[in-house]
């Protein structure tokens, strides 16, 4: 027996009212103000390094300016490249992110044939902070100032070394930009991180080295190696009693720092692209996130950064240091 038309009409419209929220849901779900849920940050590095404290002092920020969690992966290898190229690969969503250094972002491409991916893959969001790095010498060398460096290095041709935590890094081209500057002729040695590098220094089994400045300085402080002078343009306002390298007549123009930027996958949706901005600029002004900083040996970087030159001006840089030095792996 046929049902009549009019018992029929209740059912249509429960069809269509499901069709419908069924159109609704996912353009609702769509329409979400962003961020509705957690968001990762990756640094590509283990815990306890400058570019992990600065991702987590980050994390913390724009978690309360946000109002989401964020969360901080870990993923070390290949001098930060193995979760630069994750964060590549990831959904333009605004919910993975990257807080990366000078090594992965702008360094491993120029020295490195199978990294992957280059600056295109990502969405710059903006600089963080920047320190210099110091170039020491070890107490057994007897070097106090840089004057004594140079003149000891140029007096005997090869027969003295510096190390940094490995080939193609930032620390590795700062040696490098000191090398070429003062017209010196040294060996670099390329350690697997600061430890090795810092027990060869002080058991005086390596005359000069490379830190980045957080990671020198404990072991400035104590007595165990000699600063000869910091790698940026102007000295740093954590260590104004340290030079600048700069300031030496042979040294001018050495203007070579560690910096942190926080970045996307390539075509993230421009009001997801603001909103991070904002926080970010926002957290750059955090007395909180600023002390934090600092203590660390950084210096928070300015807000209005234009982070695309800034980060094409470092490439073209590093290219230079990278084609005097020969760099390649």
């Amino acid at each position: 027996m046929k049902a009549s038309s009019a018992s029929r009409r209740p059912l249509l419209r429960a069809l269509v009212f499901a069709v419908g929220a069924l159109c609704i849901a996912p353009l609702a779900a769509a329409q979400a103000p962003y961020p509705s849920k957690p968001i990762t940050i990756i640094v590509g590095y283990p815990p306890g390094g400058s570019t992990d404290l600065t991702g987590r002092t980050l994390g913390d920020a724009l978690a309360r300016q946000l109002g989401v969690p964020v969360v901080i992966e870990n993923l070390g290898g290949a001098g930060g490249a193995i979760g630069a190229q994750k964060a590549a690969n990831a959904t333009p969503d605004g919910y993975t992110l990257f807080v990366g250094a000078n090594n992965e972002v702008a360094i491993n491409k120029l020295v490195t044939k199978t990294t992957k991916y280059d600056l295109k893959d990502f969405t710059p969001i903006g600089l963080i902070a920047s320190q210099p790095m110091v170039l020491v010498a070890s107490q057994a060398s007897g070097v106090k100032n840089i004057d004594q460096f140079i003149a000891k290095v140029k007096a005997a041709p090869g027969k003295y070394s510096y190390g940094s935590s490995g080939v193609g890094t930032a620390l590795h081209l700062a040696g490098e930009m000191v090398k070429e500057r003062a017209g010196l002729f040294m060996t670099h040695i390329p350690y697997r991180g600061v430890a090795p590098l810092t027990t060869d220094l002080v058991g005086g089994n390596l005359e000069f080295g490379v830190f980045v400045l957080s990671s020198g300085l404990p072991h400035i402080k104590g007595g165990k190696v000699v600063a000869l002078g910091t790698t940026e343009a102007r000295r740093s306002p954590q260590t104004p009693d340290i030079p600048a390298l700069g300031e030496h007549a042979q040294l001018k123009g050495i203007d070579i720092g560690s910096w942190f930027v926080l970045m996307g996958p390539a075509k993230l949706p421009e009001p997801v692209v603001t909103r991070l901005k904002t926080a970010l600029v926002e957290s750059l002004k955090s007395p909180d996130f600023r002390s934090k900083m600092e203590a660390s040996g950084s210096t928070v970087a300015a807000a209005d950064v234009a982070i695309g030159p800034f980060l094409q001006s470092e490439v073209a840089k590093y290219r230079k240091i990278v084609q005097f030095a020969k760099i390649e792996q």
